[in-house]
Parts: structure tokens; sequence; C-alpha cells
């Protein structure tokens, strides 16, 4: 099929939007697409980023996350917590997460609210 640009769109690239940039392994926001950065890279430049898989994600402190509970990607820390008000949903927990766990696997997805 000639107008199909990416068979098994995995990562697109992104435009890196926080001062300081980011590094290889870290989540992104840009607008609504989450990823995770594929490598170092300065604000401004662009970015591979993986939009499906599992990683693991800095998370917030203190809080504990339960296996399969919806994640979200609190833009303004740069990490996943369990808030979703003001946050963006990017997955699903897939290893449960202490409160003493600096991180907690994530597998990126959309999933609709409960009930739907």
């Amino acid at each position: 099929m000639r107008n199909c640009i990416r068979p098994d769109a995995r990562s697109i690239p992104m435009v890196v939007p926080y001062a300081g940039g980011i590094l290889s392994g870290q989540g992104m926001l840009v607008g609504a697409f989450f990823g995770v950065a594929a490598s170092d890279a300065a604000q401004n430049a662009t970015v591979d980023c993986e939009t499906r898989g599992e990683f693991e994600l800095t998370k917030e402190p203190a809080l504990a996350i339960s296996q399969g509970a919806r994640v979200f990607w609190d833009n303004t820390n740069r990490r996943i917590t369990t808030t979703a008000t003001g946050n963006f949903q990017v997955g699903l927990c897939t290893l449960a997460a202490l409160a003493a766990d600096a991180a907690v696997r994530v597998m990126l997805a959309r999933v609709p609210a409960s009930g739907a």
C-alpha cells in the first residue's frame, strides 16, 4: 500500500518540550501523544519515542500502585501517578509497586473509562 507510512508504528518522532531536554527511557508528553524517549535529546530537538510496550518509569514518591491500576502522566513533575485529575492517562501498572519504589512498570495503552 503506497500511503502506509509506518506499518507497525511503535515509535514516532516527537519534539522535546522540556527545558533541559530528556534522557533515554524518560516519558514525554506532546499534545495527546505520550512516549518514552529512545535516546537523549535537548529541548526542541526531535527524538524517536516508543508509544507502545512495557516500560519502567519514575513514579510519584511514597505512592503504592497495584497491578492493573490505571496510571497517569503528571507532566508538571514528569512522573507516573494514579491521580487522574489534571493528568494524562498513559496505561496500566503491570507489576505492583511499593511506596518505597522509585519506579513502576507500565504497559502503555489508552484504556477506556470504566464501563465503556
